[in-house]
């Protein structure tokens, strides 16, 4: 097995290792260090079946559910189905334009996730690759009077998937009344910091954060558009190519990131799950 930074930024990728076979305690603490010091592991040449997937994606903890229920793969409800696929009757098999913005996997829930994992079955030779944005490096490029004043502040998530639903172009399921009923959103530090490395990072992301608790509206959306500028920066991103059997390990806890657009008549076809994590402090 070995461990190859990818960027400066986060990113690494490991080549060696059979995520399906399983890891010996040694290689597990080395996958586990690297997780903490790169952020977004690229296990590459990965052959996984479903049940491995998420077999996989329980070393590292409990496994979320979804609510998007209308995308989970039949049979395995513990994997989220991203993909531009048609079943036979031409509904979507899974969600096309899935994360197509800045975004930090279900930070709209009161206990959001740890990790995300990703496996890319089929991928498109261009486009459809996805950006990772450190949030560490972006609360550390943040001027002090800046950290000065985030500090404590919190700010509120929410899903609006309705709004997404409804855009032109949108192929995306409507959700049922209970669903709708479980989009309640959360309020979470702006500035959180990792309970495993003990970093500061930056908590807000433009995909669902939509006010800062407390805050007059005008001055709220000020400050938040300002923080997006320093979470977004180029200077903080490392862009992924994905390559066909990609398992793409990323860290909510102190990463945003953005799927980019590819062309229509290319298949990108994915299954994700996600590690339970722990309320942001």
């Amino acid at each position: 097995m070995q461990i190859n930074s990818l960027s400066d930024v986060c990113g690494a990728e490991v080549v060696g290792l059979d995520c399906g076979g399983g890891m010996d305690p040694e290689q597990f603490q080395a996958v586990r260090s690297a997780f903490n010091a790169h952020s977004v592991l690229i296990f590459r040449d990965q052959h996984l079946t479903p049940d491995q997937h998420t077999a996989f994606s329980k070393r590292w903890g409990d496994i979320n559910g979804h609510i998007l229920t209308q995308y989970l793969l039949p049979g395995y409800p513990e994997l989220l189905v991203v993909s531009n696929k048609k079943d036979e009757n031409g509904e979507p098999v899974g969600i096309e334009d899935a994360g197509r913005y800045w975004h930090t996997d279900v930070s709209y829930e009161a206990v959001p996730p740890m990790g995300s994992l990703l496996y890319g079955l089929e991928v498109p030779p261009d486009g459809g690759d996805t950006l990772f944005a450190s949030q560490y490096r972006a609360y550390d490029n943040l001027p002090q009077d800046l950290k000065d004043r985030v500090a404590g502040l919190k700010a509120h998530h929410r899903f609006n998937y309705t709004q997404i639903q409804t855009e032109d172009g949108s192929a995306r399921k409507p959700l049922t009344e209970e669903q709708k009923k479980q989009l309640v959103g959360a309020v979470h530090p702006i500035v959180r910091t990792h309970p495993d490395t003990g970093r500061k990072a930056l908590y807000v992301n433009p995909g669902f954060t939509d006010r800062i608790v407390d805050m007059d509206e005008g001055e709220s959306q000020k400050l938040l558009d300002a923080l997006f500028g320093y979470a977004t920066d180029d200077a903080v991103v490392y862009r992924h190519k994905w390559h066909v059997r990609d398992l793409v390990f990323w860290d909510n806890r102190c990463l945003m990131h953005h799927a980019t657009p590819y062309p229509a008549d290319s298949i990108r076809h994915m299954n994700r799950t996600t590690v339970a994590g722990s309320i942001p402090v």
